[in-house]
């Protein structure tokens, strides 16, 4: 069942710590990319009136068209804005220890900073539908026949 009160949101601007390294998943003809980014805040100590930079790093998973776009457009440093999600996968080191990690899953990316020639502005890709229903989803039947209990 779906909690319909919560919400997985994270928006970030800030930089890019490299390149994004980009994979091909053949068995499933997608690209992922991988980055980091780099988020700061200045922090302000009122007993000696100095301010501090504190930097926070975010790993970030980017797929198919997204990937596409990343590895053409971004580049270590340049600025973005980006919205995606939290996601937490677990895997077997080589030790077999059992290890996790979370990683913001972008789903969309504005450039920010000085536009260079032929760069698009905005990158989105659209959510990923499974190939399965979900538990809450019923097949429809026909797209012609509607059913009477609709309220509009």
């Amino acid at each position: 069942m779906r909690d319909i009160n919560s919400l997985n949101k994270v928006l970030l601007i800030g930089r890019l710590g490299g390149k994004p390294e980009i994979r091909y998943l053949p068995q499933k003809n997608r690209q992922i990319a991988r980055f980091t980014m780099a988020t700061n805040e200045r922090l302000f100590n009122p007993n000696t009136n100095e301010s501090s930079d504190r930097t926070e790093w975010h790993r970030v998973v980017v797929w198919g068209k997204l990937a596409e776009f990343c590895e053409k457009y971004l580049t270590q440093g340049k600025q973005i804005y980006l919205e995606g999600k939290l996601r937490t996968r677990s895997w077997q080191d080589r030790e077999g220890n059992k290890r996790s990690t979370t990683e913001v899953e972008a789903q969309t990316i504005v450039l920010l900073g000085k536009r260079e020639e032929g760069t698009p502005e905005v990158a989105a890709v659209e959510p990923v539908t499974p190939d399965f229903p979900a538990e809450d989803e019923t097949p429809s039947g026909s797209e012609e026949g509607g059913s009477d209990d609709v309220p509009f």
